[in-house]
């Protein structure tokens, strides 16, 4: 069973549409059998997501750093909740049991968690599948100052293009299931050699760029 990490927003000052965008995501996750890996937050995005999960069967395992258990009111209807000593800590548990990750519109906690994983992926220290989701538009000037920084030279279109843009729910997680099967084929096949990272952030060319 595929554990899907959701990166999203715990305010509850956000669009309702946002939350029903959350919980839209959960009730796909626990319709095509995975589970989910969450925050261990029980309030806007973050506890529509964990909610809509468990309602449809899945499990839930949620991680929160201690000093936030109480503001964010921790998800005590979860299957697993670990209750961390800081935010370190909190993402490193997240990204290990994670198969995938799904980002939604967030603040700057789901913003820095988005550029970890991407800039992980971009330098090959994971295949996990990363996706967004952001059927309003919310994160489209993130994408548009990554395109500036690849037109500067600072990021190669290659790092760029790790992440998946959707603007649904189900095409996200059509997008994980599409990358989860890449993976997997992947890693069955035989390693012909290892590929160098160096200068993926910098914009260096590759060998077979153009």
């Amino acid at each position: 069973m595929p554990a899907i990490a959701v990166y999203c927003s715990a305010s509850e000052r956000i669009d309702p549409v946002h939350v029903q965008l959350a919980a839209d995501v959960g009730a796909l996750i626990a319709a095509r059998g995975h589970s989910l890996v969450s925050g261990g937050g029980s309030v806007s995005m973050m506890g529509a997501v964990a909610k809509a999960v468990r309602e449809g069967g899945g499990r839930t395992y949620g991680v929160i750093p201690r000093a936030l258990l109480e503001k964010e009111v921790g998800d005590r209807y979860a299957d697993e909740l670990v209750v961390t000593d800081g935010m370190r800590e909190r993402k490193g548990l997240m990204d290990d049991a994670a198969d995938a990750f799904v980002v939604l519109p967030g603040g700057l906690g789901t913003l820095e968690e988005l550029i970890e994983v991407w800039s992980s992926k971009a330098l090959a220290m994971h295949a996990k599948p990363v996706v967004a989701c952001d059927p309003t538009g919310v994160l489209d000037p993130l994408r548009q100052a990554v395109d500036t920084l690849v037109t500067s030279g600072f990021v190669q279109r290659a790092a760029a293009d790790e992440v998946i843009w959707t603007r649904s729910a189900a095409e996200a997680l059509d997008a994980v299931e599409a990358g989860l099967a890449a993976a997997a084929g992947a890693a069955a096949q035989p390693s012909e050699a290892v590929h160098t990272q160096e200068g993926l952030e910098s914009g260096a060319p590759r060998d077979g760029d153009g």
